[in-house]
């Protein structure tokens, strides 16, 4: 999998950003049993742009702490059955199925690991996390979807050993 990785600006969350989330994505993708390699763009920035991002591609005024950005639209999460006759879903040089763009507020990142009583770190992976299960076709808008999609995350964030 490849993981092109970017943080702006000045402040650092003071975490290996980068190598855990290659690992949260990895997991996500190796739990889903997808059988590209992969590649995933990965911005982590502050509360003022991603709250430009949020109202410019939302249309909702406000920050958030991830944003994800799929490149495929799935009609079955996680499978990938389709993409065999799809030769726009990857990447002509290097063959890696393009699954699309995260944007992660650092700021959301440490306040929400603050309000929820956890570390930076869980709240992090945990923003790796959903936002890949966003990019490869779960969502959480209807009931049973969120169900699903909530239990996906618990296991996943179980299996990276990474507790509240």
């Amino acid at each position: 999998m490849t993981l092109y990785f970017e943080e702006e600006g000045e402040e650092r969350l003071s975490l290996p950003c980068e190598e855990l989330a290659a690992e949260a994505a990895k997991a996500v993708l190796a739990d889903a049993g997808c059988p590209y390699e992969a590649q995933v763009n990965l911005l982590v920035t502050g509360d003022s742009e991603i709250h430009e991002m949020n109202r410019r591609f939302r249309e909702i005024d406000r920050p958030t702490d991830v944003l994800s950005f799929p490149m495929v639209e799935y009609g079955i999460p996680a499978d990938f059955d389709f993409l065999e006759t799809r030769k726009d879903c990857f990447d002509p040089e290097t063959g890696e199925l393009v699954l699309g763009d995260i944007v992660i507020s650092r700021d959301r990142v440490i306040s929400q690991a603050e309000e929820y009583g956890h570390s930076k770190k869980r709240e992090f992976a945990f923003l790796i996390v959903h936002s890949m299960l966003h990019l490869i076709g779960y969502d959480h808008i209807k009931e049973d979807e969120r169900i699903v999609m909530e239990e996906k995350q618990r296991q996943l964030m179980d299996r990276l050993g990474i507790f509240r």
